[in-house]
């Protein structure tokens, strides 16, 4: 008995093979538009609206400990594995209902849904595809990122490299880092007191402290390292070439081993006229590459939450998230800078002590030395971590460390507004949102500080500060706070709207030759 037709037979295969193509895809794209989706609403919970940069940059090099670590796994659980649970339980459910219909008997042909049911789910994964892609688009900023890449404007046009002309002056150099040190919650008629009072009270004027008042978040930061690498290298943080080794969540770190190498920053001139540089964070500091930065730019060393542990540092200190309380991390810094200072003392030779705080980093986590009196416990957080720094403060002064060590305290970044915070009335729309910084130079020897400064006029203010002379008082983008006098071709003299769209712009080539650089590659 003959078969069925050869023409025939091709044409069932070519069919079956077309169904599970078909069936395939859709599941494909019910699994991107579910990870989309579900990587959107964790961003706008946790972080607020972030920027493509800060994304890529993070992502790159993210710890499980002291980096973030409860939400790491929650990422990875909720972008990783559920929606490719969901989509496998959708599949099976399908492919069960489909081999009951072929037990009761209905024939091959009618194995499909009736067309109003195909319609609804075809426009149900339609929705959830283009839901999803939406929403995530609008939460990292793809959108601005996109429009960036394609701008006339380009950073190597106006970035200048520092010069130093004389380093006869040069002094010891203390950086403090707030998190989220945002000027704003000075605000007593905002908040339920000025959580900034503490540290406020042994920086005031009248004893010689000087800021920048105004100092805005550069527009394209709002990060960690992005205020970290825009105050020290003077240059909006952005990706241009590193890429991660397949299967490595510390790609950054190990498969470049130098960060923006091409590029000259703080550590680097300050190494390369006689300076030791230390650097103490309470969190780990693979996380987002921060060490790779540090060690790429001058820090001969780096101590960070593995240290803290290995030194025995009990429990109770740490909080769950992200590493060392503020009050430990500044016991440890007295201990650190007396070390220093013996051996500046010792050889002639000046340091730089840089530091970051951690406790007002969401979530808040209340540690022992802090009494909350405030109804929302981040206020109380806020005061208690600015006490911890005033101590430190103090301890400087006690030891007359003050009298040739230049200080500058400044937030890294404005508060992260998150779904949940509980700031939205005071922050949301507010268009007073400034970074506190305070700056010590021994025997006030400089002119007043200029207003209206943005992050990366930090960078020359910093190595002024350090007694180093620069031509023309300008590196990287900025020009020093310590002069009002702006040369007419900086990008400081640019209009408002010129300057956003330069900070924005993708400027590729400039980006891709400050990532190339190997370390000391400038």
């Amino acid at each position: 008995m003959k078969g069925p037709p050869i023409s025939e037979r091709m044409n069932h295969v070519t069919r079956r093979i077309g169904i599970v193509v078909g069936r395939t895809l859709v599941y494909v794209l019910i699994w991107a538009g579910l990870t989309l989706l579900i990587a959107a609403a964790g961003i706008h919970f946790y972080w607020g609206k972030i920027s493509v940069n800060q994304m890529l940059l993070n992502l790159v090099s993210v710890e499980t400990e002291g980096g973030g670590g409860a939400l790491v796994w929650m990422g990875i659980l909720g972008v990783g594995v559920l929606p490719l649970l969901i989509t496998v339980g959708i599949a099976l459910f399908q492919y069960y209902r489909r081999r009951k219909r072929r037990q009761v008997g209905e024939d091959e042909r009618t194995d499909r849904s009736p067309w109003p049911v195909r319609a609804v789910s075809t426009a149900l994964v339609a929705a959830l595809v283009v839901g999803g892609t939406t929403a995530f688009s609008s939460a990292v900023g793809m959108v601005d990122y996109i429009k960036a890449a394609n701008s006339g404007y380009d950073v190597s046009d106006y970035y200048v490299e520092p010069t130093v002309t004389s380093d006869e002056a040069k002094r010891n150099l203390v950086l403090i880092y707030l998190e989220s040190g945002e000027a704003t919650f000075e605000d007593e008629d905002l908040f339920e007191k000025d959580a900034f009072a503490p540290l406020k009270e042994v920086t005031q004027a009248s004893d010689g402290w000087q800021s920048v008042d105004p100092l805005y978040n550069y527009r394209g930061g709002g990060w960690t390292m992005a205020g970290i690498v825009g105050t020290q290298c003077g240059i909006p943080l952005k990706g241009g070439g590193p890429a991660p080794k397949s299967g490595s969540l510390n790609g950054l770190d190990s498969a470049i081993g130098a960060y923006l190498g091409g590029t000259t920053c703080v550590g680097d001139i300050l190494e390369a006229h006689g300076y030791t540089s230390v650097f103490l964070g309470g969190a780990n500091a693979e996380f987002a590459a921060k060490g790779t930065f540090l060690e790429t730019h001058g820090y001969s060393k780096v101590k960070d939450l593995p240290d803290w542990k290995a030194a025995g540092e009990p429990e109770e200190n740490f909080s769950a998230d992200w590493g060392l309380s503020d009050g430990r991390l500044m016991d440890n810094a007295k201990d650190e800078i007396d070390e220093l200072h013996a051996e500046a003392e010792r050889t002639g030779q000046p340091f730089n002590l840089s530091m970051l705080t951690l406790d007002t980093h969401d979530p808040a986590h209340v540690f022992d030395y802090c009494s909350v009196d405030t109804e929302n416990v981040m206020t109380s957080v806020f005061s208690c971590s600015m006490a911890q720094v005033a101590g430190f403060v103090d301890h400087m002064e006690a030891k007359g460390y003050l009298d040739d060590t230049a200080v500058i305290i400044m937030g890294d970044h404005l508060k992260l507004m998150t779904a949940g915070d509980p700031f939205h009335k005071q922050l949301d729309n507010n268009p007073h949102r400034t970074i506190f910084n305070r700056v010590w130079v021994p025997g006030g020897g400089t002119s007043p500080m200029r207003t209206d400064a943005d992050q990366l006029n930090m960078f020359p203010t910093i190595l002024e500060a350090a007694g180093l002379t620069l031509k023309d008082r300008q590196a990287g983008l900025g020009v020093s706070a310590f002069t009002s006098e702006i040369p007419d071709d900086s990008a400081q003299s640019m209009e408002g709207d010129s300057y956003v769209q330069l900070l924005e712009s993708g400027s590729q080539d400039f980006y891709e030759k400050a990532w190339a650089g190997g370390a000391g590659a400038k």
